[in-house]
């Protein structure tokens, strides 16, 4: 019974921990959801197949909003939990796609269970089928849509108009008596 007290406790120090840790900023950008960011995606690279064609397995009815870039984004963040906000996670996940980092495993890929057929080798695919600067602009406009935004810069300390930065001062007699306890 105390060990379970413990536990809980344990449990609600670290939850407070990580609220106060993480900047709600970030928790905002990473709280987007992938059919959002997918539908800002197409508006921009037209040239991007959908690959929303595919029959849900409960309905048979087809999932439009399950889409080539929904299901990059979900494999991204929820498959492989790799963080939104760096460029250079999304490089990984596009070469997991290429086949040059690691393999996309079908038993793990968004859809799989909710889509009467995995679409993963259509998207392996499609995402093959870009050109390089195809990819490149793909990743740069996911990565600017997740970005975090800038923290307001501190307000600059006023400046003493009396003192000029370029110019230093030379030390007068008594002033070694400000370096005194």
């Amino acid at each position: 019974m105390q060990r379970k007290s413990l536990f809980y406790a344990w449990l609600a120090c670290l939850t407070c921990l990580i609220l106060v840790w993480v900047p709600s900023s970030l928790a905002q950008r990473t709280s987007l959801r992938p059919e959002a960011v997918a539908a800002d995606v197409y508006q921009s690279l037209t040239y991007l197949p959908k690959s929303n064609d595919f029959k849900r397995s409960d309905t048979g009815e087809v999932n439009s909003e399950s889409t080539l870039v929904s299901r990059f984004i979900r494999y991204h963040q929820d498959i492989k939990k790799r963080a939104t906000e760096f460029r250079l996670d999304w490089q990984l996940t596009m070469a997991d796609y290429l086949g040059y980092n690691e393999p996309v495993k079908p038993d793990r890929y968004p859809g799989y269970s909710t889509l009467q057929i995995n679409p993963i080798e259509a998207d392996l695919k499609d995402i093959r089928s870009l050109n390089r600067v195809q990819r490149q602009a793909f990743i740069d406009l996911i990565a600017d849509l997740y970005k975090v935004p800038e923290q307001q810069k501190p307000a600059t300390p006023s400046v003493n108009p009396s003192v000029s930065p370029s110019k230093p001062t030379l030390s007068q007699p008594g002033d070694a008596r400000l370096l005194l306890p």
